[in-house]
């Protein structure tokens, strides 16, 4: 991929891009605001210069163990100051960062460990006993960090963290691959030799996340420092984020999804904000902080507002604090858009939300509804140096203004590849006759005259969920492993809460009874093997399933029949609702 960067640093840029790793421009950061929080965590406060020692210590740490540049390191961990010290600190001396979610099936952190040759995970002690089993089926040795959140808790929450989790985790491990937090920098404050250098290059893997690819099965996709650092520095720019000192973000978006590490971490540091990281909430917990906190900027997925709009707590609130808010990962509907914004005004906000896109291939967001001028249903316009154009499917061939294809962009945000899969990173990133490389997203949408941008549908078949992305082959294809099922489908089912649910339809080998019994042993054959966010709500038995006319099942069919029932149910429930209003009137 070395040719596809070879000329950037000469190029004219409507940002200037320094030739720095992410570490070096937080740093610059740190140079510049020493004595302003970098991240807070249960009130617990780190300043910029106190990070930076945070992540020479744990850099140390690593190299004390064994790890180098080029060693991949994975992050199995909630939004917690540990994950953030060893994410840059990996990245200090030259090392990548395999981002996976902590809620992983035990299946999945093997695939994860083996596809990226991680030397070693970093988790916490609630998910040590997962780990260790993952790590019984890895092909390499894999050291095995155990962390604590008590070892980041004000000194006054300690105490009364362990005694109410008391016999929930285990405690040191005694396993010979192990080692807890505190034994890992207590070996890097040991180590005798200055830590090496680590220059900037432009083509570098320095972190790993994970997507569907085109074709929905799991992807590692390879990103560099400039990938980070060009999202970072383009979203500043497209936010229109002023530096005010003391600024903060209520970082909930988990550190393994592009939105949550390259907005809700990385873009925050790089302009002095304060990331107050939260690892673990509910609504109605997020609605408390949101009050409590008064942060100035929140970035989330649809659900999430839409569920703050429903949440007891908040009728009262002023939420004139707000400078900004953000939704991504999913389509955010003009209805809910409208309800959001009228919510906002009522609370005495002067803000409205503004709507992202993007994709993990290009760390998180590309493009943003403007401030000064939304236009219904659009997604908004590209970032600086970023271009967007529209495809006729499955070619390069732009096709005219206003007429729908596959989106597609250019810029200095689109991943390196995917690890290990040359033959899908070519059918992803694409040399057009203009020279430069786009990124096909697998995203339908169109152009307007002045450029905007509209998301109509993906072209890849992929159920999002709370913002999640599920693919139904990889479901399928555990349930299909199942000794007792001849074939499956899963779909996405439309949720008011989750936007989608996921649905699965089953066939049984003959002679096998349809019951509750082989419904719940199918469920957990399932959570043994699958992420928690992308277990069925329901199974559903048929004797067969709809096919296409190649023989292919036709799961669009089942889509349209869950549709009609859900329109169906919303009907009869209108219906009696008015049928109710129509007797309380009579009555009064």
């Amino acid at each position: 991929m070395t040719n596809r960067w070879e000329n950037f640093f000469n190029e004219k840029h409507e940002i200037n891009y320094p030739a720095l790793t992410m570490y070096q421009l937080i740093r610059e950061s740190a140079r510049r605001y020493p004595n302003n929080i970098a991240y807070e965590f249960m009130n617990k406060k780190t300043t910029y210069a106190e990070f930076m020692n945070k992540i020479e210590l744990t850099a140390k740490s690593l190299t004390s163990i064994g790890i180098r540049a080029g060693d991949a390191v994975t992050i199995c961990m909630p939004n917690c100051p540990q994950a953030i010290d060893t994410f840059y600190a990996l990245n200090r001396i030259g090392a990548i960062a395999n981002m996976i979610h902590p809620l992983s099936a035990i299946s999945e952190i093997t695939f994860y460990l083996n596809i990226s040759n991680s030397k070693a995970i970093l988790t916490l002690d609630q998910f040590y006993s997962k780990v260790v089993e993952a790590r019984k089926d890895a092909d390499h040795t894999v050291i095995i960090i155990m962390a604590d959140v008590a070892d980041e808790l004000p000194k006054y929450l300690q105490l009364p963290y362990k005694v109410k989790n008391m016999g929930k985790y285990p405690g040191l491990p005694n396993e010979a691959y192990s080692i807890t937090w505190k034994e890992f920098l207590h070996y890097g404050s040991k180590f005798p030799l200055p830590l090496p250098k680590i220059d900037f290059q432009i083509d570098r893997t320095a972190v790993i996340l994970y997507s569907g690819g085109t074709t929905g099965t799991t992807k590692g996709i390879m990103l560099s420092d400039l990938n980070f650092n060009a999202c970072a520095l383009q979203s500043s720019v497209a936010m229109e984020v002023p530096y005010e000192h003391g600024q903060k973000i209520l970082a909930v978006m988990p550190l393994f999804h592009g939105f949550g590490l390259g907005i809700g971490i990385h873009t925050c540091l790089v302009k002095g904000i304060c990331c107050d990281l939260i690892p673990q909430f509910t609504v109605k917990t997020y609605a408390q902080m949101l009050v409590k906190k008064k942060p100035n900027f929140i970035a989330g997925v649809p659900t999430l507002y839409e569920a703050l709009l429903r949440t007891k707590g908040l009728e009262n609130a002023n939420l004139s604090f707000l400078k900004g808010m953000y939704s991504g990962g999913d389509s955010l509907s003009v209805e809910l858009k409208a309800k959001v914004d009228k919510f906002l005004k009522e609370h005495h906000a002067t803000i409205q939300v503004r709507e992202g896109y993007g994709t993990t291939e290009c760390v998180t967001a590309s493009c943003l509804t403007p401030t000064d001028d939304y236009r219904e249903g659009s997604i908004g316009l590209p970032y600086p140096d970023t271009k967007y154009i529209i495809c006729q499917p499955g070619t390069n061939n732009e096709v005219k203004t206003g007429e729908e294809g596959e989106i597609c962009l250019s810029g200095p945000s689109v991943m390196l590849g995917y690890l290990n899969n040359e033959e899908e990173t070519r059918e992803t990133l694409r040399v057009h006759k203009d020279g430069r490389t786009y990124l096909h997203t697998g995203d339908l949408g169109y152009m307007d005259a002045d450029g905007f941008i509209y998301f109509k549908q993906r072209i890849k078949r992929m159920i999002i969920s709370s913002g999640y992305n599920v693919y139904p082959s990889q479901i399928e294809n555990v349930i299909d492993s199942h000794p007792k099922v001849l074939m499956s489908c899963a779909i996405g089912v439309k949720d008011d809460y989750k936007m989608q649910k996921v649905k699965a339809f089953v066939v049984l080998k003959p002679n096998v009874v349809p019951d509750d019994s082989i419904k719940e042993e199918i469920m957990e054959y399932l959570r043994r093997r699958v992420s928690k966010w992308a277990l069925p709500y329901d199974i559903e038995f048929r004797e067969d399933l709809p096919k296409t006319l190649v023989g292919k099942v036709a799961y669009r069919v089942l889509e349209e029949e869950e549709n009609r029932k859900i329109m169906a149910a919303q009907q009869k429930a209108t219906e009696l609702n008015e049928k109710v209003e129509k007797e309380n009137k009579k009555q009064q």
